[in-house]
């Protein structure tokens, strides 16, 4: 059941990632998550409202037609309440892998932080 629920709360992430539908944003990021990066030797670290802003203003993968490729590489539950997820995702040309600290929060799963690394490109 719980594996269950992480896979469909996952379904959620894919989605708002494709779709950029901010609703769904909402529900699927905490609004106190931060989102952390290391990319081409530069510390990215954006708060909730940036990463927002971001997400919101451009164009989506879905509008361009890009293909999906999404898969979950480890699922780790750490309580009936805490998980750790992997996951591996095309967004726009780029593949990128994602580690997410989910925390179950008033009876929805929620990402509280994010590691991305973009690990190749999809073209």
């Amino acid at each position: 059941m719980l594996i269950d629920d992480l896979r469909a709360f996952l379904a959620e992430y894919f989605e708002v990632l494709q779709t950029q539908d901010m609703a769904l944003f909402d529900r699927v990021f905490h609004k106190d998550c931060v989102l952390y990066s290391q990319q081409d030797g530069q510390l990215v670290v954006r708060p909730f409202a940036l990463y927002r802003e971001m997400v919101q203003g451009r164009l989506s993968p879905a509008s361009g037609a890009c293909p999906r490729d999404e898969q979950i590489l480890l699922l780790d539950v750490l309580s009936p309440t805490m998980a750790l997820v992997k996951v591996r995702l095309r967004l726009f040309d780029h593949i990128m892998e994602d580690h997410l600290n989910l925390m179950l929060h008033e009876g929805r799963w929620m990402i509280y932080a994010k590691h991305f690394y973009r690990v190749g490109s999809a073209v």
